[in-house]
């Protein structure tokens, strides 16, 4: 009897030890504000979840004793021990980060689950598990509805990205807050950022027109990036990387910590070597980046400094469908030296105030120097079309230089109490360029001809004058509405003659107001409901200057989604339209210099679903699958065919897959262990908006990739903190595909409204098979 008494008594014990308590509670900020999102962690059993739209979260926890750890963005994390022997509720309050450039800024540029803005958000954590010398545009390939590419084919050099169809052109990107955007073309060029990676805290994209932001509008989407936060304490970083192609990176960052618990100084030296996929087609990428920081409990005050060289040979022709066939690593470039080469420094200084707990301030200014040029042989060419300086037939080698300066200067206000978000600023920018060509060795030069005479120039200067107030108002405990207005001002000026010493002479001024409005509605603690209406206004660039298009294009974007968060779940549903009026389409060509040509379509419409999702299947499984559908026309397209103008009805807008779809299955059987597989669908897309009228060439086919990411760290007792290996297999079942390309007609006439078509043809950007990078980071 006794015995079963002690063994009924030993059941009852472990019962009552491995019984389930609840940990529930919720996060607020410094004003009593719930904050949606933010993470609750409890890292010895790999357990954790978000806050839901009330700022509220519930874990299952056995009993025991734990470190509860809570984080959100612009706010210091906090952890907390705790001993679960009952359920227990917890009130979390968190504060802003002033390490971090910062929660004013953030508010200023960026958005959170109350506001109707469909988004995504990318951490340096998971950046830094597949950043082995790719560029960023290859590191967001898996976010929803971003399709990227190379013109190398192996991620570095020449990198592009597009969002629900719509090309670098058209997304407005930042650098804490500052345009990066080229005043002039429009472009993100990120083969001047090598390794830009590794000195970014966290990025966000906006899908659509997004909210109002700094620099050119946003008319596919808005990329938002924050730089390297203050460390606290001091380290020391070295990282190499190696792989296919002879692709490599050497990567040295270390920061001082807070010095007097106020300053801190850190910084990366970055050098980034590849042959590339297509042969010859080498890029060469020297980076730096430097901060100094001081805070106290109010201020922050950040000086910035990042920029790199840049020497790459061109692969941006592409091939033609038979040399894709005969060997699509083939470079039909065979001068030695075509090649470009550019060098580009940032200088950023950043005031952030919090002046109480209502309001607070941000102040930036910034300098980019930019300058560099891009060489070419060329063989027997006309004396007039190089300013008489060679004889007629000669062979020559020319560069064409760009040199330019940029100026920016931004100031927010934030006002933020229970219910009420108020944000304001103000921007402007000043930008001027010389454009000019110079002959560097001909066989044949004219008589009292020097090397390095120009045979063209032309000079540039743009401002860009902005202000916006946007406001989040809590209508209700359940409803809340956002209004966003803002005023833009561009003035663009150029005048000499361009690269075919053709006149150009442009003065226009463009007025904008760009209103956007709508309501966040929650349903309950799991689920809430968004739409919106945002018009969105944007000028020419000056490519498109120099083909005849002065009219702006304006965009009416209607959003309305659903987001479910839930202690394993997190899902993301939205429907968009947007409307455009003489929406400035690729027409699939190229200019001599690579850059895409534009024309007016008129009337045209981008339709889709989007949908991404965040599940967690198990303690050791995650799944993160996305995929967008969508229609996207031109109305009634108009173009010349044979010298005849015809309407070809609706039409398919170019480089505009209908189906986009991505997925992440990870793997973590250990905390320091971690296998990731990741896939991508890109659907048919066209390489013209003459959907296949003329040729049937002009349809690019659909492609499907997957990747192979392992991660595994260490944590040795001497010497360095940390030492992790990563590993990444790119296009593991060896995919032939191409993922870009361009039209355009063998008698180098464009394929554009008002031109005549005779025999057309494609070109193509082949993409790497199979190919690994494999790295270690020592951390100390």
């Amino acid at each position: 009897m006794k015995k079963i008494t002690f063994f009924l008594f030993l059941f009852a014990s472990i019962l009552a030890n491995a019984q389930a308590f609840k940990l529930s509670g919720k996060v607020i900020d410094e004003n009593k504000q719930p904050l949606p999102g933010a993470t609750i962690l409890i890292k010895s059993i790999k357990k954790g979840t978000s806050s839901d739209f009330g700022g509220n979260f519930s874990l299952q926890l056995l009993k025991g004793v734990y470190t509860v750890q809570a984080s959100f963005m612009g706010y210091k994390t906090i952890s907390e021990k705790i001993t679960i022997t009952k359920n227990e509720e917890y009130m979390i309050q968190l504060k802003p980060d002033a390490t971090l450039l910062g929660e004013i800024l953030v508010s200023a540029i960026r958005v959170n689950a109350d506001i109707p803005i469909t988004y995504s958000n990318l951490s340096k954590k998971e950046i830094a598990k597949r950043n082995l010398g790719q560029d960023i545009p290859v590191l967001m390939n898996y976010l929803p509805n971003v399709v990227s590419s190379s013109d190398a084919g192996a991620g570095v050099g020449y990198t592009y990205m597009s969002v629900r169809g719509s090309n670098g052109e058209r997304i407005n990107v930042t650098v804490n807050g500052i345009p990066y955007n080229d005043a002039e073309s429009h472009g993100s060029f990120w083969v001047n950022l090598g390794d830009f990676a590794s000195s970014t805290q966290n990025l966000q994209l906006q899908r659509g027109v997004g909210t109002s932001t700094n620099g050119s509008g946003a008319f596919g989407a808005s990329l938002n990036i924050l730089t390297d936060a203050i460390s606290e304490e001091a380290f020391g970083e070295i990282s190499n990387s190696f792989g296919s192609f002879n692709t490599r990176k050497h990567t040295v960052k270390f920061s001082t910590g807070k010095l007097n618990n106020h300053i801190e100084i850190a910084g990366r030296l970055s050098n980034i070597y590849s042959d590339g996929y297509v042969d010859r087609a080498f890029a060469d990428l020297k980076s730096y980046y430097l901060q100094g920081s001081y805070t106290d409990e109010n201020t922050l005050i950040k000086a910035v400094t990042f920029g790199g060289k840049e020497r790459t040979y061109q692969a941006w022709f592409g091939l033609t469908a038979q040399q894709l066939e005969e060997n699509r690593r083939q470079n039909p470039y065979t001068y030695d030296n075509e090649v470009d080469d550019y060098e580009q420094n940032h200088y950023q200084l950043h005031w952030n105030e919090k002046i109480n707990n209502n309001w607070a301030t941000n102040l930036a200014l910034n300098y980019t120097k930019g300058a560099g040029f891009f060489e070419q042989f060329k063989e027997e060419e006309s004396a007039a079309d190089f300013n008489n300086l060679i004889e007629d037939d000669s062979d020559l080698i020319v560069r064409r230089w760009l040199d330019n300066d940029f100026y920016v200067a931004n100031f927010n206000a934030t006002y933020k109490t229970r219910g009420v978000n108020v944000v304001s600023g103000i921007s402007y920018s000043n930008y001027t360029g010389d454009h000019f060509g110079e002959v560097i060795w001909g066989d044949d030069l004219a008589p009292n001809v020097s090397i390095r005479d120009r045979y063209y120039f032309s000079d540039a200067k743009k401002t860009d004058f902005s202000l916006f107030s946007k406001a989040t108002l809590e209508l209700s405990e359940n409803l809340s509405t956002y209004i966003d207005l803002q005023g833009r001002f561009v003035s663009y000026q150029t005048k000499g003659l361009t690269s075919d010493r053709v006149s150009i002479d442009v003065d226009a001024s463009f007025n904008f107001y760009n209103p956007k409005f709508g309501f966040t509605y929650n349903i309950n603690n799991n689920n809430n409901l968004y739409a919106s209406f945002a018009i969105a206004n944007r000028e020419p660039n000056r490519n498109d200057f120099e083909n005849g298009v002065s009219t702006p294009e304006t965009l009416n974007d209607y959003e309305f989604g659903w987001r479910l968060k839930s202690e394993n779940v997190k899902l993301n549903t939205n429907i968009y339209y947007m409307d455009y009026k003489n929406q400035l389409v690729l027409t699939g060509a190229l200019d001599d210099v690579g850059a895409p040509v534009r024309a007016t379509s008129g009337s045209s419409y981008r339709l889709g679903l989007e949908v991404d999702a965040d599940i967690r299947l198990n303690d050791v499984f995650t799944i993160k699958p996305n995929v967008a559908f969508s229609n996207n026309k031109n109305r009634d397209f108009v173009t010349s065919i044979n010298g005849n103008l015809e309407n070809l009805g609706n039409t398919d807008i170019s480089f505009s897959p209908n189906v986009v779809a991505g997925n992440i299955l990870t793997y973590q059987p250990l905390d320091n262990l971690q296998f990731s597989f990741l896939s991508k669908y890109v659907g048919k897309q066209s390489l013209s908006n003459l959907s296949s009228n003329i040729s049937t060439n002009d349809v690019l086919d659909s492609f499907f990739t997957s990747d192979l990411n392992l991660v595994y760290q260490i944590s040795p007792n001497k010497i360095f903190k940390s030492i992790t290996f990563t590993a990444l297999i790119n296009n593991i079942f060896n995919a032939t595909y191409v993922d870009r390309g361009y039209y355009y007609t063998f008698d180098d006439t464009w394929t554009t409204p008002g031109t005549t078509i005779t025999e057309n043809g494609a070109g193509y950007y082949p993409q790497a098979t199979r190919n690994f990078l494999i790295g270690v980071t020592l951390k100390f």
